[in-house]
């Protein structure tokens, strides 16, 4: 079995306090499903029959194809935070898509599917069900594994120039704190504007203004939960927001609570 992947965050919010209720582990995709393929994840948690626990997550720009107990099927990009309740016992298996990754498996335009999903004959032409099987007998990570490399390689599409070019912007986007506008990406990349929004449009699912605002508070969280910011002012600024309304704004909208209130979260007990 390929080793565990390292990773930030990566939308995670307090994950010094997630790390006490699940285990998150993500492994590489094989060779071939690199290009499409940013990573496997497997979630596992046991919890006291007492606990009931709440993970906020802050949305990435990615299709997850997400295998539980209750059943698979693939998710386009969420619009805003997301909750997931866990209590007893349980695993849940996904694929990570790169930004773009899985626009050559759908052949649609990604909007149609954000905030929605699909089911897994209308994506890959199979039910997945060896995949759910061998998660809900409770199977090892490496025979998870085994059955989505299968499954993908064996629904494997061209690749796609256009899908390599997402995904490149997006990283551009995720590693570059001071891109805080669509048009630093339009003249970086050589792209019409409107070009960009069409392309976002249809290979990601959201557009590239939302992208770059996203992960803006992506730094937002990250830095709050290391207790590295509380200047609000400051930190709309160095995050490229109009100014610190516009910030709070922003962070609410994302968040449903002002970055105030997320600063000053007690640790669940």
């Amino acid at each position: 079995m390929p080793s565990p992947l390292q990773h930030a965050s990566m939308g995670v919010l307090k994950p010094a306090e997630a790390e006490k209720r699940f285990q998150l582990l993500r492994f590489p995709p094989s060779p071939d499903l690199a290009p499409f393929v940013k990573h496997y994840w497997i979630v596992s948690w046991n919890l006291d029959e007492s606990v009931h626990y709440d993970q906020d997550v802050i949305p990435n720009p990615c299709v997850n194809m997400v295998a539980e107990h209750s059943g698979i099927a693939v998710y386009g990009v969420s619009s805003r935070m997301y909750t997931k309740h866990l209590e007893g016992a349980g695993r849940a298996f996904g694929v990570k898509f790169h930004p773009g990754g899985f626009y050559p498996y759908a052949r649609q335009p990604l909007s149609s599917l954000t905030d929605s999903s699909m089911s897994m004959m209308d994506a890959f032409g199979t039910d997945g069900d060896q995949l759910l099987s061998a998660l809900r007998s409770g199977e090892p990570p490496e025979a998870l594994i085994r059955h989505a490399d299968k499954l993908l390689t064996e629904a494997i599409p061209r690749r796609d120039p256009l899908s390599a070019t997402i995904l490149e912007i997006v990283t551009y986007i995720q590693q570059n704190r001071d891109v805080t506008r669509v048009e630093q990406l339009s003249a970086h990349f050589n792209l019409h504007i409107r070009k960009l929004q069409r392309l976002f449009h249809k290979y990601v699912g959201v557009s590239p203004k939302w992208v770059i605002q996203l992960y803006r508070l992506h730094n937002a969280a990250e830095m709050l939960d290391r207790g590295e910011a509380d200047d609000w002012a400051k930190l709309s600024a160095e995050l490229g927001f109009f100014d610190q309304s516009h910030f709070i704004r922003a962070f609410k909208s994302m968040l449903g609570m002002t970055p105030d209130s997320y600063y000053s979260l007690p640790a669940e007990s």
